[in-house]
C-alpha cells in the first residue's frame, strides 16, 4: 500500500505490512506482570511484525516463554561506554519500525538519541523528540499507565491477555487439601518492604486453624525469613528457592489465597486471579502499584511491624469464606 492510503494508515497507528517492533521493559518481575496486558494489546496490533522484548538477563528465559515475542534481546544496564557502542550498533542495524519503550527512563531515552544521525523508528516514550510522547498518566495504576501510552500510539486496549501459558509441572510440591501461598521476601536491598517473618508464622498458625495449609514461596534470597517461619510453624509447606515461574503460576491457580510482601510474585498469583493480599510500607504507592487482578486487596502501614496479624487474617477471611 502506497500515496495518501498508506499515510492514512500510517497516521492511525496501524501495523505495517512488514517491520520489526522493539519493546522496551527492563524492569523487575513485578514491573513485567503489569505490563501483560500491555504486551498482548502489543501482539495483537502488530500481528505481522517481528517483535522483540528488550529487557534484563535476569528475565529474559521469562520473555521467551511468553506467547507476545518473537526474539528477546537482554541489556545488563552497563555503564561503560563500550556498552553503549554495542546497543547503538544493535538499534540502527536492526531495522526496527516502532519502539514502544515501556520503562521511560533516561537510560531508555537515551537510546533513542543514540540512533542518530539518519532515519529513527517511530518511538512511543518518554524520549524528547519522540513521535508518540507520553500522554497525561497522573494518577493512574501502572497497567493503565501502558495501555494509555499504547493508545496515544494508535495501539487499541485487547483485554486481559490470556495467561495460560503459565503452567508447570507440580509433580512431588503439591499439598494435599486447600492451600494458601506465602511469599515473606522481597528484594534484599529493600527490607523494610517485609512483613515480619514471626507475623507470617503466626498467619500461618491461623490458616492451619481453618484447614489450609500454608506454602511458602520465593527465590534463594528468601531463605532466612522462610527458615524463621518453618521454626515457628512447622506445618508449613517450604518451597522457597524450588520453583519456576510456570510452577508459581499453576500453584497460584490451584491456592485458595496469596499474602505477601509488594514483590514479583505477588504480583503474579493476582494477575493469575488467585485472590491476592498485598502488604505494603511507606515505600509503596496503592495508587500505582496495588496488585492488579481480579481478587486482589492491600493493606499497607508506613513500618509493617505495626501491621497486625488479626487484621490480615480479617481480610483473608474475607476475600476466602468458608
Amino acid at each position: 500500500m502506497t500515496g495518501p492510503a498508506a499515510d492514512q494508515a500510517a497516521d492511525r497507528g496501524a501495523d505495517p505490512a512488514a517491520g520489526r517492533v522493539l519493546v522496551i521493559r527492563l524492569g523487575a518481575l513485578g514491573d513485567l506482570v503489569q505490563c501483560f496486558d500491555a504486551f498482548h494489546a502489543i501482539r495483537r496490533h502488530h500481528s505481522g511484525s517481528e517483535i522483540i522484548l528488550l529487557t534484563k538477563p535476569a528475565f529474559a528465559g521469562f520473555g521467551r516463554a511468553m506467547p507476545w515475542f518473537d526474539t528477546v534481546w537482554e541489556d545488563n544496564r552497563s555503564r561503560s561506554p563500550l556498552h553503549y557502542w554495542r546497543m547503538r550498533q544493535r538499534l540502527r542495524g536492526a531495522g526496527l519500525s516502532r519502539v514502544y519503550d515501556l520503562q521511560n527512563k533516561p537510560r531508555t531515552a537515551l537510546y533513542y538519541r543514540l540512533m542518530r544521525p539518519g532515519p529513527r523508528p517511530d518511538w512511543s516514550g518518554a524520549a524528547p523528540g519522540a513521535r508518540w510522547p507520553l500522554p497525561a498518566l497522573a494518577g493512574l495504576h501502572n497497567h493503565d499507565r501502558y495501555l494509555r501510552q499504547l493508545a496515544a500510539a494508535g495501539v487499541p486496549d485487547a483485554g486481559v491477555a490470556d495467561l495460560s501459558w503459565l503452567e508447570g509441572d507440580l509433580s512431588g510440591l503439591l499439598p494435599p487439601g486447600p492451600f494458601a501461598l506465602l511469599v515473606p521476601g522481597c528484594s534484599p536491598h529493600l527490607p523494610h518492604k517485609r512483613w515480619p517473618a514471626a507475623f507470617y508464622a503466626a498467619l500461618g498458625r491461623q490458616v492451619l486453624d481453618r484447614g489450609i495449609t500454608p506454602v511458602l514461596v520465593g527465590t534463594g534470597a528468601d531463605r532466612e525469613a522462610a527458615d524463621a517461619i518453618r521454626a515457628a510453624c512447622p506445618q508449613a509447606v517450604d518451597l522457597v528457592g524450588r520453583t519456576s515461574l510456570h510452577q508459581l503460576g499453576a500453584l497460584a491457580r490451584r491456592a485458595v489465597a496469596s499474602v505477601g510482601n509488594d514483590t514479583g510474585p505477588v504480583f503474579l498469583t493476582a494477575a493469575i486471579g488467585c485472590p491476592t493480599l498485598m502488604l505494603m510500607s511507606h515505600h509503596t504507592d496503592p495508587v500505582r502499584s496495588a496488585p492488579w487482578g481480579p481478587r486482589t486487596a492491600w493493606l499497607k502501614r508506613d513500618d509493617l511491624a505495626t501491621l497486625p496479624v488479626a487484621e490480615v487474617m480479617a481480610v483473608l477471611d474475607g476475600m476466602c469464606p468458608g
